[in-house]
This record gives structure tokens, C-alpha cells and sequence, in this order.
């Protein structure tokens, strides 16, 4: 792995709210971890992953990180669909993967019904291939039926929430 590689891993960890991360291929090891992390002391805080990118050579990479700590950006924008007369928009999964409503098992979910969000607030985190997505609203509104249980697997364009626009 070269100093390009090392440096866009950081620059990753910086834009997203990833705790630790672990590489090995081989004899190669790297740990970079935000001066903020706490490990958690959780039996169940190691998820691996493929890095396709940061592959040094024909051997596969692993990357190892704590679930509660990974995100990644945004990476598909969910597409909009407006139901009930016009009145209601339903916002739909930009991928396959597994639904949450919360960032952590411990911790609130992002909206419930009755929430007014804004254009741009997270939604929900949907993981895919072991990493976290953050979904976001596309508009402003009133959340009115979350459509899908936490941790249940989301087919892509499957609805999620319903959404009141303002």
C-alpha cells in the first residue's frame, strides 16, 4: 500500500463518522483511528469487508471496523414517488441491503411519525456490503408511515417512509 492509499483511507475516516479501521494483506498491517474513538467493549464490534480500491496487490484486503462507528456518505440518492392523490411522497431504498432506524441498537431512531425533517436530514442508515449508508430526505415535510421494520432486509426501490411535503 503507498502514501496515496494511506492518505485517501484518512481522508475517508475524516469525512465519515468511521472509528477504526484495520487493514492486513499479509505481512502488511495498518490501523488508523480518529483521535475520538472509544472502543467499545461489545463481543459483536467487528464487521469484515472487501476494499476493493486499496488493493496493493492480488491478494484481497480486509478491512475490519466497528458497526456503530461506520458510515459512509451518501452514496445513492433515494428516488421520490408521490402516492395518495399527490398528497404523500414515499421515499424508496437506493440499494439492496439492511434497514435501520438508528445509528447504534442503544440509541434513538433518526425520525419517528409525527417528525417534521428537512431536506437533507438522515432518514435512516442502510448497510450494503458491510458498510453504513446514511439515507437522506430528498424534501422538507412531516414523516407519516415508516413502512419498513428496524433490521429488516430493503430490496432496491422499495418503499421506506412516507413523507407529508410542506
Amino acid at each position: 500500500m503507498d502514501q496515496n492509499q494511506i492518505k485517501e483511507l484518512i481522508k475517508l475516516i475524516n469525512q465519515t463518522e468511521i472509528g477504526e479501521l484495520k487493514i492486513q494483506n499479509g505481512d502488511f498491517k495498518i490501523s488508523i483511528r480518529r483521535k475520538d474513538y472509544q472502543k467499545r467493549s461489545n463481543t459483536n464490534t467487528s464487521v469484515v469487508s472487501q476494499m476493493p480500491n486499496f488493493t496493493p496487490g492480488p491478494a484481497p484486503t480486509t478491512a475490519i471496523a466497528t458497526p456503530t462507528e461506520q458510515k459512509e456518505e451518501n452514496i445513492a440518492v433515494p428516488t421520490p414517488v408521490v402516492e395518495n392523490n399527490g398528497k404523500y411522497i414515499t421515499m424508496k431504498s437506493p440499494m439492496i441491503g439492511s434497514f435501520y432506524r438508528s445509528p447504534g441498537p442503544d440509541k434513538e431512531p433518526y425520525v419517528k411519525v409525527g417528525d417534521t425533517v428537512e431536506k437533507g436530514q438522515v432518514l435512516c442508515m442502510i448497510e450494503a456490503m458491510k458498510l453504513f449508508n446514511e439515507i437522506e430526505s430528498e424534501y422538507s415535510g412531516t414523516i407519516v408511515k415508516v413502512l419498513i421494520d428496524n433490521s429488516s432486509p430493503v430490496e432496491y426501490d422499495q418503499a421506506l417512509f412516507l413523507i407529508d411535503p410542506q
